[in-house]
This record gives C-alpha cells, sequence and structure tokens, in this order.
C-alpha cells in the first residue's frame, strides 16, 4: 500500500518554501509520495492574479521533476466547480482504488479552520491528516486534539507567501532565491506578474 500525501494549493507561483514543506513530509514521516493538488482557477471568482491552470501545472512540473517523490497532479482540474476536498477525495478514491491510501498534508492554520470544511468528519474518518506548523493566529477546535487521524510533523517553518513573490516581482525586485531555478526560468520567460 502506498501512502500519498496530498498538497493542496494554488501554487502560483510553487516557491521553495512548498518544496521544503512537502520533501520534509515524505522524507520525515510514513507517507511514501506528496501529490502538489493544484487548484483549478475557479470559474466564479476570476482573479487576475491567478495564472491559467497549465501555467500552474508547468511550474509544479518544473519545480518537481528532480525529486521521484514529488509529484504534480491536475486531478481538480476535470471536477465540476466549486470543488470541495471531500470530492477530490472520493475521486481519488475511485480512480486509484487498489494500492494507494491518502492522507491530507495541511498548515496548522488551516486545521484551526477545519471544522469549517464540507464533510469535515468523513474526511477524518477515512483520511489522515499530516500538519506542519504555521505561525498563525487562534486555536485549534478541542475536537481535533490528541485525535490519533491528525499527526504533527516537526517540518520547517516557511514564511514565504505566493503573494509577497507576485507582489515584489512586480515591483522589480529579485525574487530568485525564493523560486526553484526551473521555476524562476518558465516565470521570467513568460513575464508572468509584471
Amino acid at each position: 500500500m502506498k501512502k500519498v500525501g496530498l498538497y493542496f494549493g494554488t501554487f502560483n507561483p510553487i516557491h521553495i518554501g512548498h518544496l521544503v514543506i512537502a520533501n520534509h513530509m515524505v522524507e520525515f514521516s510514513d507517507l511514501d509520495e506528496i501529490w502538489f493538488v493544484i487548484t483549478p482557477m475557479s470559474p466564479f471568482k476570476v482573479k487576475k492574479t491567478l495564472l491559467d491552470n497549465h501555467h500552474r501545472y508547468q511550474m509544479v512540473y518544473e519545480a518537481t521533476k528532480d525529486y521521484p517523490k514529488l509529484k504534480p497532479s491536475k486531478i481538480e482540474f476535470d471536477l465540476p466547480q466549486p470543488n470541495y476536498t471531500i470530492n477530490t477525495l472520493v475521486h481519488l478514491e475511485e480512480q486509484n482504488n487498489d494500492g494507494y491510501e491518502f492522507a491530507l498534508i495541511m498548515g496548522e492554520d488551516n486545521l484551526k479552520g477545519f471544522h469549517k470544511w464540507k464533510n469535515y468528519e468523513v474526511i477524518l474518518e477515512n483520511h489522515s491528516i499530516y500538519v506542519y506548523p504555521r505561525i498563525s493566529e487562534g486555536k485549534v477546535e478541542h475536537q481535533f486534539e490528541g485525535n490519533p487521524k491528525i499527526q504533527y510533523v516537526d517540518a520547517p517553518i516557511m514564511e514565504i507567501s505566493s503573494t509577497f513573490i507576485r507582489n515584489n516581482h512586480k515591483k522589480g525586485k529579485n525574487i530568485k532565491p525564493m523560486l526553484p531555478y526551473e521555476v524562476w526560468r518558465y516565470l521570467d520567460e513568460m513575464n508572468f506578474y509584471r
């Protein structure tokens, strides 16, 4: 049974913080692979700063191609919008019902709001959650404290954000050290976020 951690995000763009966390999760937990599940552009919320799905997929591909345990996933691109994590999990279970066990990867900040997710009880009943530390306000709900399905992984705290990268790239700041080289090259060639 292959244990796959699903790391959801817009990855707009993917940066070294994402890679460090994903790599730490796959190397220092019992997960065998991490799939970067790229959240599609919602037809209901057109964000000017959100690149097309295929460009963000390409950047995740470029960032992960040298890491055999890290993979890009466009699974959500074909699912009806707006999409909920529970639907993605059900879809993955149907597609890969033999040999795969899926877990969620989330920052501690997301766990604090997890009780508001659609069908969160069902998710927790059927899937483990691997939590990495984030600096954030608020408390984790009592119901999640000491839950055997929720595992904290002592990953490095990465306070880099895609928003910070986009905003400062636009201002002409050098953001190159925050990105995997191949992602920087793609972003620069395509003249994104200018």
